[in-house]
């Protein structure tokens, strides 16, 4: 069997049972494991792949990893990455329940809790920053995200309108308004 199927379940085991905050602040650890020191994959694949793993229902940790699976070997590398992705936090949650109401009343674990929460926010600023940077998000075009979120944030806009008007937005601008290359 494939070397490549241990070692990507591996991997996305690691990533699944050391990171807190969620599948956004997997980001930079998914990049560092799978395009810099694996080179599964490109950079510029990778920032596809976080696009299309958000614009699809679903836990971005598991859609980054089901992309990187079967981008890398079909139907059996989504396999692996998915479930090494998920079986670490399903296990620490089946854990969690079985004992949290016990530990809660513990002072010294709330207090870590508090504690982790801002660390948590850090570890998804980072993410947006370096996407905001890859995605070349400068002083013209940086209204957009921050009109995006003051939309979905301030007034409830559902998100899916607001995926959906920057996208026939950036087809209208290719087609009408960007000047063509030579």
């Amino acid at each position: 069997m494939d070397k490549f199927y241990w070692e990507s379940f591996k991997t996305f085991f690691k990533i699944g049972a050391f990171t807190l905050g969620g599948g956004y602040a997997m980001i930079p650890i998914i990049e560092s494991e799978v395009v810099e020191k694996r080179k599964w994959i490109e950079k510029e694949q990778f920032l596809d792949l976080i696009a299309i793993s958000q614009s699809c229902p679903g836990v971005f940790a598991i859609n980054i990893s089901v992309f990187i699976g079967y981008k890398l070997r079909k139907v059996k590398g989504a396999l692996c990455t998915a479930i090494g992705t998920a079986l670490p936090s399903f296990l620490i949650i089946l854990l969690i329940a079985m004992f949290f109401h016990r530990f809660m009343d513990i002072a010294w674990v709330a207090a870590m809790f508090n504690g982790i929460r801002p660390a948590v926010v850090s570890l998804i600023a980072v993410p947006t920053f370096e996407l905001a940077k890859s995605a070349k998000i400068n002083l013209v075009n940086c209204w957009i995200p921050i009109a995006s979120a003051l939309l979905i944030w301030a007034l409830g806009v559902n998100p899916i309108f607001i995926i959906l008007a920057a996208g026939i937005g950036g087809f209208l601008y290719g087609m009408f308004i960007k000047p063509t290359e030579p």
